[in-house]
């Protein structure tokens, strides 16, 4: 299996890392979404990483896509199957994934819309979505158990690409998502290889 990715994507991040927690063997491909790759592309139409390229050709795609199979594929090595330890961890993956959504469009509207023609209340308003997301993330952490999953990869990757998208937010104005972040190399030391970060 092979993986397009690019090493500041918070969802690439957490495909990789849940890969690797699941004992898989995944060659990364790097790509650049902004030139439209012909093979990411063929991959997945919509041009977004990561997409999974299967032994058989076969392609996954959305992060959330690819480590529902990955987590089939080990036999549940991602998501607790009892059904509250299931939700919880689905939750927090969810919450992690959309704050990361709003961050990004954020981020895209002054990297790629010129200054004149950016609508700041359209960026004030997905980071209010984040600001939500990120204070219901604080409180979701106790939920988190010893046992890593997905939702622990998925902070993980979003945590990791703030400490350079948005430096200083997090131990400014969650402190406890700092120090939860702070603390996960000690618990999956790849994270020092596999997390987000710029190249």
């Amino acid at each position: 299996m092979r993986v397009f990715y690019s090493s500041a994507s918070p969802f690439a991040a957490k495909v990789r890392m849940a890969a690797s927690h699941c004992g898989l063997a995944i060659e990364s491909v790097p790509a650049d979404t902004t030139a439209e790759p012909a093979d990411l592309l063929a991959a997945n139409p919509l041009g977004k990483i990561p997409a999974l390229i299967l032994d058989d050709g076969t392609a996954l795609y959305d992060s959330r896509v690819i480590c529902d199979y990955l987590d089939k594929l080990t036999g549940g090595q991602l998501v607790p199957q009892q059904m509250e330890a299931w939700a919880t961890v689905k939750r927090i993956e969810a919450t992690a994934d959309g704050i990361g959504d709003a961050l990004i469009l954020a981020v895209y509207e002054e990297r790629y819309r010129p200054e004149e023609r950016r609508h700041q209340p359209w960026v004030d308003k997905q980071m209010r979505k984040a600001d939500r997301g990120l204070a219901a993330l604080e409180a979701m952490l106790p939920e988190l158990q010893d046992e890593l999953t997905v939702a622990d990869f998925a902070v993980a990757g979003l945590a990791g690409w703030m400490s350079f998208r948005f430096k200083g937010k997090l131990e400014a104005e969650y402190p406890a998502l700092a120090a939860w972040l702070a603390a996960f190399p000690a618990r999956f030391p790849a994270y020092d290889e596999l997390g987000p970060r710029l190249a």
